[in-house]
């Protein structure tokens, strides 16, 4: 079985450097996120630095969400840093079926082998070149109908795909996890699953990018549901959640993870 807690405290002890090429809407609270969780967080994407500093980080994380062209240039290039060091770098494809900009910028990155990718159902259906039925980024699938699809992700990539939902289904195309936890508010308070994303980068700094996924997912959970106690609604939500993600502890999260072998 996976201790989640015992994953948060290394994670904790390394406070690793995670370089975040985000969107606009998520950047500040995704910095927040995971200051509060005990990552050191750094947003950057111009193409001055952005290869320089993938040399002096511990993982990265790429989001989608606020494309241009110039940023897809500037996620290939640190993320070419990344797999020659052989760092973890995380990709979200957000929206990645909607527009041509998206399915190429999502070709372009999946062709570099992430070492994690992290989605809703729509978004991992699409990328794995499947018809999906999302709305912008928002999800109109289920869970289990991106199974499949997550499998083949990982054995064409190498590495672990994380669907989430209000189950998480976690693979590495062989072995496969499903984590349950969060709060029915966490998807009314914008950018939290792109923040997760950053979570499960720093996570899988210096750890099994699998074991990694399925813990960061699951303390992700258990502070949505320690947040949710207190919560009134979105905006109280939004506080609380930072609190719990500070105040948790390992042992909080051992006890309280629910991880299941799918």
């Amino acid at each position: 079985m996976i201790d989640a807690g015992q994953h948060l405290a290394d994670m904790r002890a390394r406070a690793p450097l995670v370089q975040n090429i985000t969107n606009f809407v998520a950047m500040n609270v995704m910095a927040n996120i995971m200051l509060a969780i005990g990552a050191s967080p750094a947003m950057n994407h111009a193409h001055e630095e952005v290869a320089e500093f993938a040399g002096l980080a511990d993982a990265l994380s790429v989001n989608i969400g606020t494309l241009d062209p110039e940023w897809v240039i500037a996620m290939e290039m640190a993320a070419r840093v990344m797999a020659e060091a052989g760092k973890p770098w995380v990709l979200d494809p957000v929206a990645v079926g909607a527009t041509a900009l998206r399915r190429d910028a999502g070709a372009r990155l999946l062709a570099l082998k992430p070492t994690v990718i992290r989605g809703n159902a729509s978004e991992i259906i699409a990328l794995a070149g499947a018809d999906s039925t999302g709305k912008g980024a928002d999800t109109a699938d289920d869970v289990s109908a991106a199974e499949a699809p997550a499998q083949a992700l990982a054995r064409q990539t190498g590495g672990v795909v994380a669907v989430t939902g209000k189950v998480d289904y976690v693979t590495d195309g062989s072995a496969a996890w499903r984590v349950a936890g969060g709060h029915a508010l966490m998807p009314r308070v914008t950018v939290l699953g792109c923040s997760l994303t950053g979570v499960v980068a720093a996570f899988a700094a210096g750890q099994s990018p699998l074991e990694a996924t399925v813990a960061a997912l699951a303390a992700y959970g258990v502070a949505g549901e320690m947040a949710g106690r207190v919560a009134s609604g979105p905006g109280s939500f939004q506080v609380a959640f930072l609190d719990a993600l500070h105040a948790m502890t390992p042992q909080d999260v051992s006890a309280r993870a629910r991880i299941t072998a799918a």
